[in-house]
């Protein structure tokens, strides 16, 4: 389901900044994608093909990057959007997942009545690094009783091997890979 035009397009769109957010990242910024209102409507015509592949009841979002692609994708598809996002900035009743990361934890958190059981859940975010998070995010969506049918991707870091991480999340798709 990869266009070869949209992902060169992509690819050659975003910009690399270096030493971001610490010395030696080389950080994969996609801000001019979504500068680009052409580009942007296109990658997000790609997550929307995915989700009706995948049968779709619920997009999940997650923080910030995430929400960038999947509100707009539910919103054309009239399905819901659920956003996953850091600890206390949800308003109701949450359901918390504790991940670790290279040094420490970290937490994400989503509304408990979400997702509802048996939904087909496709989670969106705009990276898949080490896969952590979207493992910590898949967790969540299976405890609320829903399917994780797919997880899907702008950019995927494939050395970091974090695809291996989301075996029990469905396809894993990512747009453009590096």
């Amino acid at each position: 389901m990869r266009d070869a035009h949209l992902v060169q397009d992509v690819t050659a769109t975003i910009r690399d900044v270096p030493d971001f957010p610490k010395p030696g990242i080389l950080f994969k910024d996609i801000t001019p994608v979504l500068q680009d209102g052409a580009l942007f409507r296109r990658v997000c015509d790609w997550f929307a093909d995915l989700a009706i592949a995948h049968r779709v009841d619920v997009l999940v979002g997650i923080e910030s990057r995430g929400f960038l692609f999947a509100a707009p994708v539910a919103a054309k598809l009239g399905i819901g959007f659920a956003p996953v996002r850091k600890p206390r900035k949800l308003p109701f009743k949450t359901r918390k997942a504790t991940y670790s990361l290279e040094y420490g934890t970290d937490s994400i958190e989503m509304h408990e009545d979400a997702i509802r059981p048996g939904q087909r859940v496709m989670i969106v975010d705009d990276l898949l690094a080490t896969g952590g998070t979207m493992e910590a995010a898949i967790g969540l969506v299976r405890e609320l009783g829903g399917e994780v049918v797919a997880t899907a991707f702008a950019i995927e870091l494939g050395f970091l091997d974090g695809r291996k991480r989301l075996a029990n999340g469905g396809a894993v798709e990512a747009l453009v890979s590096f």
